[in-house]
């Protein structure tokens, strides 16, 4: 390009400015959108990389400021980060050892971020550090046990066994409540949040028979307005199938007219309705099913009678899955 000479561009990363950090069981968990662009407003050419830095207060002392040439906790690369991404979000987990997580209850940890990309003869060009969180270690609950789901006609009802005791074996301080997570796959990072409840059963009204669907719970602690989750319980897959029966059909009547039995009776209100089917005996022999197809309507004719005769009906419904319903009340008529 004629012109005059410019200066190479220094493509210093944005700042990183939604840094979140959620206690999960004996672990961290950090999450921040990966920069794309540089400081310029430019897009990012070079490879990214991340580096996290850690402090730890005790309890009853101010926060530690992060102080100039403190080491990282962890540096990632660009090749890190890809792996760790869900779209442009960056999930980190730090763990903690079971005798740093016992020593550490009731800390502040403070977490800051910093973006890098590397210039000539691999000089670094930092961006500014992100924003800071000071999550407080809380003394969570291992994960939820003995979950279980079962199959109602209106909805998936699951319970699960309420923890007692804390990671380091103590009573938990404070209240317990649940969250429950679904997924219709069972991916990792496609299960959402369900619902809260404050008691260790959860009743889901919102689902089809035939589809499967994943549960997972988690225990929350809520304290010193912060709230810390545990680890994932177990998921549990469910495929609820429909077994369950409309009602019987009501208020069957019968009337002989013009050589006939004509029947009517209530029709039924449930959306998988299919239809009905009829069933006649005589006095002391067995039920016969009369129609050959599934009634759509609830009226039916009945032209197979002889004079002088007593004949007694009964109608069950029957919904798409082929459940059928009880026996209505019976119903007798007379031929003259």
């Amino acid at each position: 390009m004629q012109g005059p000479p410019r200066p190479p561009r220094v493509e210093k990363p944005e700042k990183i400015s939604d840094l979140a950090a959620v206690q999960k069981g004996s672990s961290f968990e950090l999450s921040f959108t990966r920069p794309r662009l540089a400081a310029d407003g430019e897009r990012l050419t070079k490879p990214l990389e991340v580096e996290i830095f850690r402090t730890t207060t005790k309890p009853g002392s101010a926060p530690a400021e992060l102080r100039p040439g403190t080491p990282p906790l962890q540096n990632l690369s660009s090749e890190e980060l890809q792996k760790l991404s869900e779209g442009d979000k960056v999930i980190f987990p730090v763990r903690l050892s079971a005798q740093e997580y016992s020593q550490s209850i009731g800390s502040t940890f403070t977490f800051v971020v910093l973006g890098l990309t590397r210039g000539f003869h691999g000089r670094r060009i930092e961006g500014d550090y992100s924003n800071i969180v000071r999550p407080l270690l809380l003394d969570i609950c291992a994960p939820i046990e003995n979950l279980e789901i079962k199959t109602t006609e209106k909805a998936l009802v699951l319970s699960w066994t309420p923890p007692a005791h804390s990671l380091t074996g103590q009573t938990l301080a404070g209240p317990v409540s649940y969250r429950v997570y679904w997924s219709s796959t069972g991916n990792p990072g496609t299960f959402q949040v369900r619902s809260e409840t404050a008691t260790p059963a959860y009743s889901d009204s919102e689902f089809a028979f035939g589809h499967t669907y994943f549960y997972k719970v988690r225990a929350a602690l809520k304290q010193a307005g912060q709230t810390a989750e545990s680890e994932d319980s177990a998921a549990v897959a469910i495929t609820p199938r429909d077994t369950f029966p409309p009602g019987a059909p009501s208020n069957v009547s019968a009337l002989f007219s013009a050589g006939a039995v004509q029947l009517v009776w209530t029709a039924n209100t449930e959306p998988d309705l299919a239809g009905y089917n009829v069933y006649r005996r005589e006095k002391g022999g067995a039920l016969q099913k009369l129609n050959l197809e599934l009634l759509r309507t609830p009226t039916f004719e009945d032209r197979a009678v002889q004079a002088g005769r007593q004949y007694f009906y009964l109608v069950k419904s029957v919904d798409s899955t082929g459940n059928e319903s009880s026996l209505s009340e019976e119903i007798t008529v007379e031929t003259p």
